[in-house]
């Protein structure tokens, strides 16, 4: 049996905890291997090392950062099949979908390899009298992330980078039901040249996640995650003075009006929902059908639910795959019988899904519900899974309010014909992250990720312009270089720019 161990220092680890989890193939339902769990004890020896690392990678060039960058992103494209084979291998999602992934977490790289004109900072010459003002920005010390299983290669990708190209090094901690991407990208970076200890995996479950929040050689933490475990991060790592970007669940809606092009919508609703069995915190779970474009829309998705090619991940032409583990499959066909038991109606069931020679593994078809209610679990909860629940609404204005009501505020679209209704959509919404006639709308890695209310813990999002200020902190220096002979008199009165 293989075991995944952690990755200290430029090279594999075992660590000093014997107990260990197994990794399951979520297509066949059989344990592939057993990765180990650390504790403080282990991240305790990653720090030590990425402190180390951290005295003179602080101190290199931006060049020399932004080379390594340059290498480790070819690199990202040479392997990005072997990769996604070992993201499909281990999470379940296909392999085409795995590829993607690896595409939206390399352009956080390529931003990555631009910091140059990003990190310049200001002057201002003569702001007094021989006294000239500047500012720069410098990295804070060892950092660490805390990530998901749903993106095990995308989310660390949307941390690490900038914060090693911003002279920072870096512990993660991945999710120990898929694993093994972490130390794959690990060796891709010491195949990029990058120095031993700058990048470090501990893997585990709570121990090791609470060994780093309140590591007093850890200077920030990065998270993504349901919403309860973000306001623990939040609260546990500010608590021992770190920074914190800690990101929360999510129930993401799709309004459709009457005007827009029906057909292009239920194909992008379709693809937003069902894609990579719904695991996705930008997944769309709720459509928001208003007035006359209810019936029609139904019978559309309806359709396109029941056309979705559920296999093994690596199988050709398999569009969705299995789940993660069997408690997340019977999570999801409970919460499917629950919506029935509560008054929606199930247009599509995918519950009991058995998939030739893959009879143990994890899957469970599409699921379509309507007539849902803001009342219902269905629309309550974030199911994290393949269900797709259609409420009905009277107007733009009350799928608006509708949104806003909702604790969550990640991602929303509009699907409409109409720049009037979209300009008021995007006006008005309380979401971070909005989409028109775009169902997932997740920024591109120069602009920042987050959204608002109880998807975004404290104020910290994630990459772009908001990644490079999380990881640095400001200098301003103010400077006077008098002439040997000149006389500059002293006040005791406050300092003025005279």
């Amino acid at each position: 049996m293989k075991t995944i161990s952690h990755w200290i220092n430029g090279s594999p680890n075992a660590g000093s905890a014997a107990e260990t989890q197994p990794v399951f193939n979520p297509a066949t339902g059989t344990e592939q291997a057993q990765v180990v769990l650390g504790g403080a004890t282990d991240v305790d020896t990653a720090v030590a090392a990425a402190t180390q690392a951290f005295e003179t990678w602080s101190e290199s060039s931006l060049t020399q950062r932004t080379q390594v960058m340059f290498a480790f992103r070819q690199l990202l494209v040479e392997h990005e099949e072997e990769l996604g084979r070992i993201i499909s291998a281990e999470h379940g999602k296909t392999v085409d979908d795995a590829r993607g992934e690896i595409t939206r977490g390399r352009e956080v790289v390529e931003f990555a390899c631009g910091l140059g004109d990003v990190l310049k900072g200001d002057y201002s010459d003569q702001v007094s009298r021989g006294v000239d003002v500047h500012n720069f920005r410098q990295p804070l010390g060892v950092v660490a992330g805390i990530t998901p299983f749903n993106f095990p290669a995308m989310v660390p990708l949307w941390m690490h980078p900038i914060a090693i190209a911003t002279g920072n090094t870096f512990i993660l901690k991945p999710s120990e039901r898929d694993p093994s991407a972490a130390n794959f990208v690990a060796g891709l970076y010491r195949q990029a040249g990058l120095p031993d200890g700058v990048f470090n995996v501990v893997h585990g479950g709570k121990n090791a996640v609470d060994a780093i929040l309140t590591h007093p050689g850890i200077e920030a933490v990065s998270f993504v995650g349901s919403t309860p475990i973000a306001r623990y991060v939040h609260e546990q790592a500010t608590a021992h003075g770190k920074r914190v970007q800690a990101l929360g669940g999510a129930k993401n809606h799709a309004v459709v009006l009457p005007d827009a092009d029906l057909e292009y919508a239920a194909n992008h609703i379709t693809a937003g929902a069902y894609g990579s069995a719904g695991e996705r915190c930008m997944a769309v779970s709720v459509a928001v059908a208003v007035g006359d474009a209810a019936d029609a829309l139904v019978e559309i998705l309806e359709r396109k639910a029941r056309e979705v090619k559920v296999g093994p991940g690596d199988a050709p032409g398999t569009e969705m795959g299995p789940l993660v583990t069997k408690a997340a499959q019977k999570r999801v066909e409970n919460a499917v019988g629950t919506a029935a038991t509560q008054g929606a109606t199930i247009v599509v069931d995918g519950r009991g899904l058995k998939i030739d020679g893959h009879e143990e593994g994890f899957f469970t078809g599409p699921s379509l519900l309507d007539h849902v209610t803001t009342e219902m679990d269905a629309y309550q909860e974030e199911l994290f899974g393949p269900v797709l629940a259609i409420v009905r609404a009277n107007s733009l204005d009350q799928a608006i309010d509708l949104i806003n009501a909702n604790p969550y505020g990640n991602g929303t679209a509009l699907f409409t014909g109409s720049g009037e209704a979209a300009r008021r959509f995007q006006r008005n919404i309380k979401v971070g992250m909005i989409g028109i006639n775009v169902p997932v709308p997740v920024p591109m890695s120069y602009y920042s990720f987050g959204g608002w209310k109880d998807s975004l813990i404290g104020d910290s999002p994630i990459h772009g312009p908001e990644g490079i200020r999380f990881y640095t902190r400001p200098k301003v220096v103010t400077t006077r270089w008098p002439q040997p002979t000149q006389q500059v008199t002293a006040g005791f009165n406050f300092p003025t720019s005279n």
